[in-house]
This record gives C-alpha cells, sequence and structure tokens, in this order.
C-alpha cells in the first residue's frame, strides 16, 4: 500500500511539472519538462545520500572511533532485520538525527554532537530506532525524490512566470493560467510534500518504538529535541531548507517563513501517540555492554564527551 500510494504521488507531482512545462514551452516544454523530472530522479536515486551528508559536513565513525553510538545502532540494526548502515556524527550542537540512503543496502544515519551530549543512552537509542524505521520503510527514497520534484516545480513556476505569457510558447491558458500555475503549482508540491512527510513520521515513530521496545525513551527524546532545536540555531538546514523533512525534528528556527507549513506533525501529538503504545511494546534490552574502559577519541571525530570520569554518576554515555 505505502508503494502504490508513493507511486501516486510522485505520478501528481511529476504531472504538476510536465504541467508548467506545457505552459512554458507547449507541448515540447510538456516532454522536456517530463525528460527532466526523469533526469534529476535518476540522479536523486543514486547520489542524494553522499549530498546531504556532504551538505552538513558529517563525518564517518565506526566501533573503534565511537563504539558506544556504533553500537547502538548496530544493535537496534540487528533487531530490525536490517542490513549495518553506516554511521556518521555532525558536528553541530542542535540536537537532531536523519537518515539517508536509496534502500537498506546503502543506508547511512547521522546524529549531531548536541543530541549525542544532551541525551541518555535509551533516548540516543530511540533516536536511532526511529531513523532506521525510516529506512526500512524506504521513506528516504521517497523524501529525496519527492524533495527533489517539488523544488525543480518551484523552480519551474518562476519560468513560467517570465516566459509563460508570450503567444510563440503555444500557452493553451495565456497568462491568467500561468499565473495560476505560477502560485497553485508550486504551493500544491508542497502541500504533498508535507502530507508524505508528515504521514511518515507517524509510522516512524511507531515503528522506531518497535524496534527500541522503549516507547517512552523515544518520546522523552522527542520532547527533548524539540524543546532545544527552536533555540539553537542550525545554520546548515538554514542553508538547505528543502533537506528540512529528513530530520525527526524541523530544524528551522522558528523566525523562518518555512515554518508556516510545517513538514512535521506536532511534536505534542507524537508524543501522545508513543505514550499511548507504551503499554502494548515489549521492552527488550538495547543496550551493549558498556567499556571497562574509557572510550577511545580520535581527531576526525569532534568531540561528543566520550571517555568521561568513571567517577561521574552514568547518567548516560555521552556525559
Amino acid at each position: 500500500m505505502n508503494l502504490i500510494r508513493t507511486a501516486m504521488l510522485l505520478a501528481f507531482m511529476t504531472g504538476l511539472f510536465m504541467g508548467i512545462g506545457l505552459l512554458i514551452g507547449g507541448r515540447g516544454g510538456m516532454m522536456i519538462a517530463l525528460l527532466v523530472a526523469i533526469a534529476m530522479n535518476v540522479f536523486s536515486y543514486w547520489n542524494s545520500d553522499r549530498l546531504v551528508l556532504r551538505m552538513y559536513d558529517a563525518q564517518e565513525v565506526d566501533a573503534h572511533s565511537a563504539p558506544e553510538y556504533y553500537g547502538i545502532v548496530r544493535d537496534l540494526a540487528a533487531n530490525a532485520g536490517l542490513p549495518m548502515p553506516r554511521v556518521y556524527v555532525i558536528n553541530n550542537p542542535q540536537p537532531n538525527a536523519f537518515a539517508t540512503g536509496r534502500n537498506p543496502q546503502n543506508a547511512a544515519v547521522a546524529a549531531s554532537t548536541g543530541l549525542l551530549q544532551a541525551l541518555t543512552y535509551d533516548e540516543v537509542a530511540g533516536v536511532m530506532a526511529h531513523e532506521l524505521a525510516h529506512v526500512q520503510n524506504r521513506d528516504t527514497l521517497t523524501m529525496t525524490l519527492t524533495a527533489t520534484l517539488a523544488g525543480a516545480i518551484s523552480m519551474l513556476a518562476n519560468f513560467a512566470f517570465l516566459f509563460g505569457g508570450n503567444r510563440e510558447n503555444n500557452n493553451p491558458l495565456g497568462f491568467i493560467g500561468t499565473l495560476a500555475a505560477m502560485i497553485i503549482a508550486p504551493f500544491a508540491a508542497m502541500m504533498v510534500q508535507m502530507a508524505v512527510s508528515r504521514t511518515r513520521e507517524y509510522s516512524a515513530d511507531r515503528r522506531g518504538a518497535e524496534i527500541c521496545g522503549q516507547p517512552l525513551a523515544l518520546a522523552s527524546a522527542l520532547r527533548k529535541i524539540a524543546g532545544a532545536a527552536h533555540h539553537v540555531p542550525n545554520a546548515a538546514a538554514e542553508r538547505n531548507p528543502a533537506t528540512a523533512h529528513m530530520f525527526i525534528i524541523n530544524p528551522l528556527s522558528g523566525e523562518r517563513m518555512d515554518n508556516l507549513f510545517s513538514t512535521h506533525p506536532a511534536t505534542e501529538n507524537r508524543i501522545a501517540a508513543l505514550e499511548d503504545m507504551a503499554g502494548s511494546v515489549s521492552r527488550p534490552s538495547t543496550r551493549a555492554a558498556q567499556p571497562a574502559t574509557a572510550t577511545r577519541k580520535t581527531r576526525s571525530v569532534p568531540s561528543t564527551g566520550w571517555g568521561r570520569d568513571r567517577s561521574e554518576p552514568p547518567k548516560g554515555p555521552w556525559s
């Protein structure tokens, strides 16, 4: 059912894209728009993960450089029956995380240093389980393709305003039709993108809680992340607002116009849904055995507080 719904949504957005092409250049413009849409989606399919990780200067870690964080992802992936994804750290004070990749065999998950420092072990496990749920549901591919088409539709709408009113373009609707397309098409694409994202966030919360077995830990993590996200700026996300839907919580500040139409459902509703399912989800332990000595850090990995003094209270492996 998810595959059929996704195909229908992408077909609708491709139709919008072709419609604007028709307004700009007639039937020839429509065919060019179709070819461009296909080319963009093929490029996104093969390269989206590398592009977004480069946008945020994410650094890959492994079992030697980040054993606790890497171990959480490894154990959760095993719980979910997924291949081990690549694991990244983003040197950013805003607590947040995302997943990317075209399929479970080519997936990557990333968490910010702010998240690893602010959350407890179980809360980090809840967040990463949510991201692995996106991977398992193949949301990462769907959202990437949807975002690509939405951005292309907005770009073509600007071209329609500049060139769509010329009679030589074989525009069947004239300037009024061009003006309507310029306003309605990007708005419709944005609404489709938000609808896809909001539905999939609820689904990923539910599946993530099943993977980690601790819905209340995920609920607590969402509460902490949402409380900090609008107070701690994320400069990289502000420069690339089209990627906001990929994060577990919208990383854009409340001062931006982007938040008039949020890509995420209300955090309070997500927390309430997790609290409702807390009594019915089993709670297997996802915590790996802790190393006997302080964890080693390397220069290539941003500091997340690994290797704390063992005499301190064990708030979590990131304290």
